[in-house]
């Protein structure tokens, strides 16, 4: 029984140690190399990094109430593609608010021109209609040339018509009656409906393009010309991708001025130093629970000091492999969460000692121990998880970041004490050492 007990620990620890291995390669591939692993870099946040976070304030004042969900929607999905303009890696943009008290935060990392982006920011989507120029032929003519070639300039096919976005009423998901495929509604006002009837009279049979912000979303053939202000567009929609082209177009529809309240900006100096600041606060933290462990418990100390070395393998791996963009309250979370760890081994100690004192067999005090030890830990654990999740569904980015790597540490700290910390202790059941009462109690 012994024996496969400590066989079965064997087997996990080496699975644990290998992984631990794979993960320091991971995370230190400058170090420690092993072919097949990415040297991928930690994505880190603009308060590490160096950038700029905007907070936006939304009037819509003028924008009625069943619509207002649509248009900030809409709004935040042009502002996340003119950011890209600027080949911002993943920009965090969020919504805050409800009723007509509403903002838009925007968090651009290691950007490094933060006045044009926030004029480019701060202008209202503009919607409108383009057609072919008459030309068009000779046009597309010369940008297949250009394109064979590998050089000269494209040229613009299209031209502007007096149709934008001011004249559409709203887009709308509906589907087709004979495919039942989603497909997207056009409604117009009644100048609108005017011009769009010319337009479309004017170029049956050629595309009639529609440019957001000057990107094209959609270039539909004219089958007839449509009267009434009422149009559909197909195209093999799937629901995702009309619903999101029905955001645009509402957007430029209906204009939500955004006015810039406050600018934050970070440097990339500044952002060094912090994360600079946290690694050194993360090691200096570890080092003393390490050394308060070994100094009080002793040989389970030194056992709960490998695993707590191995947690922060693992922890910093999945942080990599997400990926998640850490900012300084993220890598609170993490340190909090050690501190979480080591509590949990803690109380597994404390139960061991008692039923040493009484007169137990190492190998029966450490499973009564972990045993007995488990209710208060998993209950701890998971009021703790609670909080954490209840943090990121309502809290700010700061918070969730907080709380999304607070969630994580749990999470695998319950795998390091349960699993590695009981893995390595019951390599000890019946032999010498485990005589020695004092080096475990």
């Amino acid at each position: 029984m012994v024996m496969t007990s400590r066989k079965k620990a064997l087997l996990i620890l080496f699975f644990v140690f290998l992984g631990g291995a794979l993960s320091a390669s991971f995370i230190f591939p400058q170090y420690v190399k092993v072919p097949g692993i990415p040297n991928t870099p930690f994505k880190l946040g603009l308060d590490l990094q160096g950038g700029v976070h905007l907070v936006y304030e939304a009037d819509l004042e003028t924008i009625p109430k069943y619509d207002r969900d649509d248009a900030m929607q809409g709004l935040r999905d042009v502002i996340e593609r003119r950011v890209n303009f600027f080949g911002v890696a993943e920009p965090i943009i969020q919504l805050q608010g409800d009723g007509e008290a509403r903002r838009l935060i925007v968090e651009l990392a290691g950007i490094e021109n933060p006045t044009q982006a926030i004029l480019l920011i701060g202008q209202t989507p503009y919607l409108e209609f383009k057609e072919y120029k008459e030309n068009y032929v000779e046009i597309i003519t010369a940008n297949q040339e250009v394109e064979a070639a590998g050089e000269g300039e494209f040229q613009n096919p299209f031209q502007a018509t007096p149709l934008t976005g001011r004249y559409l009423d709203r887009a709308e998901i509906g589907i087709d009656n004979v495919t039942q495929q989603p497909l997207i509604i056009l409604q117009f006002d009644e100048e609108g409906s005017v011009l769009f009837e010319e337009l479309t009279t004017k170029n049956i049979g050629m595309p009639l393009a529609i440019f957001l912000d000057g990107v094209l979303l959609q270039a539909p053939t004219v089958n007839d010309a449509i009267s009434g202000g009422r149009a559909q567009i197909t195209g093999g929609f799937s629901v995702k991708e009309a619903q999101r082209i029905s955001r645009e177009l509402n957007s430029g529809a209906l204009p939500v001025p955004i006015t810039l309240l406050s600018q934050q900006s970070v440097g990339a100096t500044l952002g060094a130093q912090s994360l600079q600041k946290s690694l050194i606060a993360g090691l200096l933290g570890l080092s003393l629970v390490l050394v308060f462990m070994v100094l009080v418990y002793r040989i389970p100390g030194i056992v709960a000091g490998i695993a707590l070395v191995l947690y922060a393998l693992f922890l910093l791996s999945l942080f990599k492999l997400i990926p998640i963009t850490l900012t300084l309250a993220g890598i609170g979370g993490a340190i909090l969460s050690l501190g979480i760890a080591v509590d949990a081994n803690i109380l597994i100690f404390a139960r061991m000692r008692e039923e040493l004192r009484d007169g137990k067999s190492f190998g029966s005090a450490l499973e009564e121990g972990f045993s007995r030890a488990w209710p208060a830990i998993r209950d701890g654990n998971i009021t703790t998880l609670v909080v954490a999740l209840v943090l990121f569904w309502f809290g700010s980015s700061f918070v969730k970041g907080f709380a999304l790597t607070l969630s994580l540490g749990i999470l695998v700290s319950l795998f390091s004490a349960i699993f590695v910390t009981k893995s390595m202790l019951r390599l000890f059941i019946d032999t010498k050492i485990s005589k020695i009462l004092w080096l475990f109690r």
